[in-house]
């Protein structure tokens, strides 16, 4: 499904909840960056797209918060042969989790032991279910990546499941060979984020007369972005 149907109608800049969805998805996108630099702190594995900002950022010696903007960015231009429409959490998404991820990349210290890097990696795989949940029940559009994946699915017909298997199987063999960090965390992330962030759904869903729309209830593109 496109994801026109995210922007438009109750799911827009109108409708029942707005204060509460824009509080949603900030909080939300601001999480995730947060939680992908606990999973870089841990240094256990990162989840798939980290692996690739990570080693771009090594291969450039640009942050990995600059790197997650530019790759966003990049992905996003990929929607206009596949056309895909963004919505406000589209863009949001693009700067909000790169500049999250520095800061806290900033705040929190390098160089932990194991007894440390073990709960740096279950904070972070936690957050970031949390986090999805939040940024995805607020209904303002699927992220960058995640739209990519719901674009080629819809183009080629082929499954969600192979389709997001496929990118994020060429996405962390790039990040690999350029010297992203694939561990125990990766495998952790990748059998942890669906369960969590459907949970998280379902606690963050928007109630009311417009709720029918949401991740958890309408069948929409990000109900199908969590599908594994």
């Amino acid at each position: 499904m496109s994801t026109t149907s995210a922007t438009s109608g109750p799911s827009g800049l109108r409708g029942r909840h707005l204060t509460r969805r824009l509080f949603q998805l900030y909080i939300g996108l601001a999480l995730f960056g947060a939680s992908a630099a606990l999973l870089v702190r841990g240094g256990l594995g990162l989840e798939p797209w980290g692996v690739l900002h990570q080693g771009l950022a090594e291969l450039t010696g640009l942050s990995m918060g600059v790197v997650s903007i530019i790759v966003g960015a990049v992905v996003l231009l990929l929607w206009i042969p596949i056309r895909q429409r963004p919505g406000l959490g589209t863009v949001s998404n693009v700067f909000v989790v790169g500049i999250a991820m520095d800061a806290t990349l900033a705040l929190v210290p390098d160089g932990y032991g194991l007894a440390a890097r073990v709960p740096l990696l279950i904070a972070g795989i936690g957050i970031n279910g949390l986090a999805t949940g939040l940024y995805i029940a607020a209904r303002f559009g699927p992220g960058p990546r995640d739209g990519l994946m719901t674009g080629l699915h819809r183009l080629t017909g082929r499954s969600v499941r192979l389709v997001r298997t496929a990118i994020e199987i060429a996405v962390v063999a790039t990040g690999f060979a350029l010297g992203g960090s694939v561990g125990i965390g990766t495998v952790a992330y990748a059998l942890a984020i669906g369960p969590l962030a459907q949970l998280f759904l379902r606690v963050f869903a928007i109630p009311g007369a417009d709720a029918g729309s949401t991740a958890v209830n309408g069948g929409s593109s990000e109900q199908v972005i969590l599908r594994r």
